[in-house]
């Protein structure tokens, strides 16, 4: 092909298939996942999802991360657990 033959204006095939592929992966990653379990809107949000009846008289949860409705900022200890099993006691666990 010469430069005089080359029509100005026109891309070239690649181009438009990379064009596509970007936005398609733009797409892919920008997207919002449906979470697995949709969260009700008339249960506390203390609890997991199943951790108790919305009109369950007595409205406590289970210790641990388990037992929470968000997942946990950061990486649960032994701490962590002894104080959330003693919420709302008023004698702290000796692990402090």
């Amino acid at each position: 092909m010469t430069a005089a033959t080359h029509q100005p204006g026109k891309s070239s095939g690649i181009g438009k298939i990379m064009s596509v592929a970007v936005i398609g992966a733009l797409y892919w990653f920008t997207r919002k996942k449906a979470p697995k379990f949709p969260k009700s809107d008339t249960h506390s949000a203390a609890f997991a999802d199943s951790e108790t009846d919305p009109e369950n008289f007595d409205q406590t949860r289970s210790a641990g991360p388990d037992g929470m409705r968000s997942d946990a900022r950061r990486a649960w200890d032994g701490v962590d657990q002894a104080a959330d099993e003693s919420f709302p006691a008023s004698d702290p666990p000796s692990t402090y």
